[in-house]
């Protein structure tokens, strides 16, 4: 095959062609390292809550609580603030506090403040490497996502000047007034919440758990009784002052070495407080409506009186309505849905 020679002007052409990839090689690595920067979500767009006012007979005693603000569950979120308000006698004494990962605040704040023009709150950052290489993988990928953790970390984050805080999760509704959870009797416990009695353990524990004489020994004594942590109510002095952060941290590093355990943040918390809360009545949390962790089965209203509904599980309300085969509890959580294009209250 004969060779082929370049032009004159060929090769001039090419030579300018590599000079200029020399000259510009370090712009280009600038300009990727400006790509890869992390970029904010685009965030759902929600209605404008009413503005919700105290009545005369309320004090000026605030009520604390703390939410998690994930991007994939703010339409959640949203829902269960205008349900606390709602139900809210004194609205005006809800003092909300949010946790965020970095990068996020500042349109987070631009979110909520543009849906509760008049709500009292404030972002903190959670740093997720706080607990990212202390966590293992759990039955549902949802439950290793690190803000799923933060609720351990609560009370190193909010003010000092807070001694009680309730902890809520997003997927969930309050249709009573919360300041009857806020006054329980805490009795000297930590940790004050719907307590379930008679729970099977075995389910929450691996065989690497309950063939370890030593770990076992830690639930000697103890009423197997089950808590779900997306309702409680939280001495936060106490909390600090037990040092219960890094307990349940001590029980990660077990989970890393010998798995004993399935799901995600829970089971610590079992380990650690099971038979020994401040049961409350099970009015405040009906949980279970987001059905089991596979496949999200609907899953009807327990009997009894209702102060708060909790969609824990893998079924969320607003994504089943949004596919159009919604659960009948689900229909209970579409009046708080802010989402500027829903319809749900209008076709439903």
């Amino acid at each position: 095959m004969a060779s082929r020679s370049l032009s004159y002007t060929q090769l001039l052409g090419l030579l300018s062609f590599i000079l200029l990839l020399f000259t510009t090689s370090s712009t280009a690595v600038r300009v990727g390292v400006i790509l890869h920067k992390p970029s904010a979500p685009t965030l759902p767009v929600f209605r404008e809550a009413p503005a919700f006012r105290n009545g005369d007979q309320c004090e000026a005693d605030k009520i604390h609580i703390a939410m998690t603000l994930d991007t994939n569950y703010l339409r959640g979120t949203m829902a269960a603030v205008l349900s606390l308000l709602q139900h809210s006698t004194c609205p005006e004494n809800l003092s909300f506090h949010f946790l965020s990962l970095p990068h996020f605040e500042n349109d987070l704040f631009s979110s909520i403040k543009s849906t509760f023009p008049y709500l009292n709150f404030k972002i903190y950052t959670f740093d997720p490497n706080l607990v990212r290489s202390k966590i293992s993988k759990s039955i549902r990928q949802a439950l290793d996502q690190p803000l799923n953790y933060a609720r351990i970390y609560l009370a190193d984050i909010i003010p000092t000047s807070v001694n009680r805080i309730i902890y809520l999760d997003s997927d969930l509704v309050v249709v009573d007034d919360i300041e009857k959870l806020w006054h329980v009797e805490m009795e000297g416990k930590v940790v004050a919440a719907p307590e379930y009695c008679h729970a099977n353990f075995t389910y929450y524990f691996t065989k690497a758990f309950w063939s370890d004489p030593e770990l076992v020994k830690v639930l000697e004594g103890k009423r197997p009784c089950y808590f779900n942590t997306g309702v409680m109510v939280v001495d936060v002095g106490k909390w600090r002052r037990g040092m219960y952060t890094q307990k349940v941290e001590e029980w990660m590093t077990v989970q890393k070495q010998k798995r004993i355990y399935h799901l995600g943040s829970l089971p610590p918390f079992l380990l650690i407080f099971a038979g020994d809360i401040k049961a409350v009545d099970h009015r405040w949390n009906q949980h279970g409506l987001g059905g089991d962790n596979f496949e999200g089965k609907c899953r009807t209203l327990h009997p009894g009186p209702i102060s708060l509904l909790h969609w824990s599980g893998k079924g969320k309300p607003w994504l089943r309505l949004d596919s159009r085969k919604p659960c009948i509890v689900d229909h209970l959580w579409a009046p708080y849905d802010l989402y500027r294009s829903s319809r749900h209250s209008l076709e439903e």
